[in-house]
């Protein structure tokens, strides 16, 4: 009795310490957005370090140094901060996750989480190597792309973690367990769909066409615009010297941005859909409270997405409309850890006769 309640101390004790990482991964997306809206993303033209330093340049003499080193690349305080505090957060973020797996490799026989915390650590190893190569290869977009969706599978699976270590088993009815289940395919292509949209959102901005139509609900007047989808999506483009700012032509702008609308019109009805079905068939409150964060963090999405065209893409609204991003990520991860819970709660009401009705719907 004594090891197992040191053992669920060591869980909840890793379940926080995971609670806490997910929470810097969720500033580390934000201060991602924001660096790349104040257009900071080679404020410092090296890697890990900017322009040799570990800070940003200061003093006379350390810009001389530094422009010495960088003779095309002149100091701009005000560009390199931004991006060296994202790199701090990074690297603190990276530090929290070795932590995580060393806790797990060191307990991995009290039961504690160990394949998960391990791909985390060598997926962080990969997310900082896009970060490398997000300067070096100066800020090509199918790299800037893939760094932010990287982030946002860190953040998702620092997220799945604080749920397996932090969440308690819920039971429900059987009956209305297998009515939650026959729904779980229809979940699980919302998910792949907003993934998609996630994806399409990160190439608009990797592509500076966030701000390729002006208007609602039209673009430029028409509703459907002259767009280039084949130089928009154009994964081969040639990037020289850099790509700030961008290089597509117009049209090819515009065909992103408005793949991002329709991608957005998709999501919106079919998760309205789902969650007005969802809502009928479920009982529980666990379900009905994860379904109602579901709900509000898309129409708030949506409301940044148009607040965005309408306002000529505003920095806080921009970082704030990144940020609900990863949030409508995490509310729906949250939604099928509890629908895969009721998918067992027959098992667990057997394995845990004990559970009071008030524990069995936490």
């Amino acid at each position: 009795m004594e090891k197992q309640a040191h053992n669920e101390l060591l869980r909840r004790r890793m379940g926080l310490w995971a609670l806490a990482a997910t929470l810097l991964a969720a500033v580390v997306v934000m201060l991602g957005a924001w660096t790349r809206l104040v257009d900071a993303g080679l404020g410092c033209p090296d890697w890990p370090g900017c322009y040799g330093f570990l800070t940003v340049p200061q003093g006379a003499d350390q810009i001389a140094v530094a422009e010495a080193r960088f003779p095309d690349t002149p100091v701009d305080a005000s560009k390199g901060w931004p991006e060296m505090i994202h790199r701090y957060a990074a690297g603190s973020l990276g530090l929290m996750v070795f932590g995580l797996a060393a806790v797990a490799v060191r307990h991995r026989r009290q039961g504690l989480p160990l394949k998960l915390p391990l791909f985390l650590a060598g997926f962080i190893l990969l997310q900082g190597a896009f970060g490398m190569w997000t300067v070096t290869l100066k800020l090509w977009p199918q790299v800037v792309a893939l760094h932010l969706l990287g982030g946002f599978t860190t953040l998702s699976l620092l997220a799945l973690l604080s749920l397996r270590l932090l969440t308690r088993p819920a039971a429900v009815a059987v009956e209305q367990a297998e009515r939650l289940a026959r729904l779980r395919p229809w979940l699980l292509a919302g998910l792949v769909l907003v993934v998609v949209q996630i994806a399409l959102g990160a190439w608009t901005a990797a592509n500076y066409a966030a701000v390729a139509c002006t208007e609602l609900p039209t673009c430029q007047g028409q509703w459907w615009p002259a767009m280039d989808f084949r130089h928009g999506f154009d994964l081969t483009q040639q990037v020289g010297p850099n790509y700030l700012g961008g290089q597509l032509t117009a049209e090819g702008r515009v065909a992103i941005h408005v793949s991002h609308r329709l991608g957005a019109l998709a999501v919106l009805g079919y998760w309205s859909w789902l969650l007005v079905l969802l809502w009928r068939r479920s009982e529980s409150g666990p379900v009905r409270r994860a379904t109602v964060l579901v709900g509000a963090a898309l129409v708030a999405q949506v409301a940044l997405g148009l607040a965005n065209v309408a306002l000529h893409l505003p920095l806080a609204i921009a970082v704030a409309h990144n940020a609900l991003g990863a949030g409508l990520l995490l509310t729906l991860i949250h939604l099928l850890w509890r629908l895969q819970h009721c998918r067992r709660s027959e098992s667990l009401a057997l394995e845990h006769p004990t559970l009071t009705n008030r524990e069995a719907t936490v």
